[in-house]
């Protein structure tokens, strides 16, 4: 398990190097462990390596992995939804998750703006882009945001903070530079619209093989499975 530790500290490293070199705070960008089909165990062992945000992918898993972290360790710890969810599941999302990454459906965002309300608390969500446009991709065209967010300005109880991409799988990262590129000047422009209730203060993207390129194109947050706990058990 001290590997687990020792991969922590390595991205933690990079974060921080590729952040200075842009002239970017380190603080200012978070690390997520996605803990898609990890075992409780690794788990635990990244959260007394320090960490304190991590992302699920789906909603049942979740519930147990959060359940069995809260009992074992007492300190915050923050989770986000990052997979597909469906409406019919947002009552249990609401529950579980303090951001739901994967927003780009009306009825999913009426969803959570009730289920929230009736907890009586306010659900950050990040709107879900298809930045690359590959049909076999959840998301928005980039085109279809800013209508999208003019469109749900009215709910109350839901907060857009930014935005999430996940952009093509390269050999190279380099060439993913010009999706994340396009992400955060989508950002930009969305900001300077000044919808209600939408501030764009995060873009999440950038993973395993790409992390250190999406730091240096403005990524807020980073979810990294595989350079933490190793290769997924299939």
């Amino acid at each position: 398990m001290e590997k687990i530790r020792q991969n922590i500290e390595r991205i933690q490293n990079e974060i921080a190097d590729r952040a200075l070199r842009c002239g970017r705070d380190p603080a200012d960008i978070r690390l997520m462990a996605v803990t898609k089909t990890v075992d409780f165990g690794r788990i635990r062992e990244a959260a007394l390596a320090g960490l304190s945000l991590f992302g699920e992918n789906y909603v049942q898993e979740a519930k147990e992995k959060i359940e069995k972290l809260r009992a074992d360790i007492d300190r915050d710890m923050k989770w986000h939804m990052i997979g597909y969810l469906q409406s019919n599941k947002a009552k249990y999302a609401v529950h579980l998750f303090d951001m739901v990454q994967t927003v780009s459906k009306m009825s999913l965002a009426a969803e959570l703006d009730k289920r929230s309300g009736a907890l009586r608390r306010k659900m950050d969500i990040l709107i879900e882009v298809n930045i690359s446009g590959e049909p076999a991709k959840s998301g928005l065209t980039p085109d279809q945001v800013i209508p999208f967010l003019e469109s749900i300005m009215g709910f109350q109880n839901i907060y857009v903070r930014g935005l999430m991409t996940m952009p093509p799988w390269f050999d190279d990262p380099e060439k993913a530079r010009p999706y994340f590129r396009k992400l955060r000047e989508l950002s930009e422009q969305i900001a300077e619209r000044r919808i209600n209730g939408v501030v764009m203060q995060e873009l999440s993207m950038g993973m395993t093989d790409d992390y250190a390129v999406a730091v240096e194109e403005g990524a807020t947050i980073v979810r990294i499975g595989r350079g933490i706990f190793g290769e997924r058990k299939v």
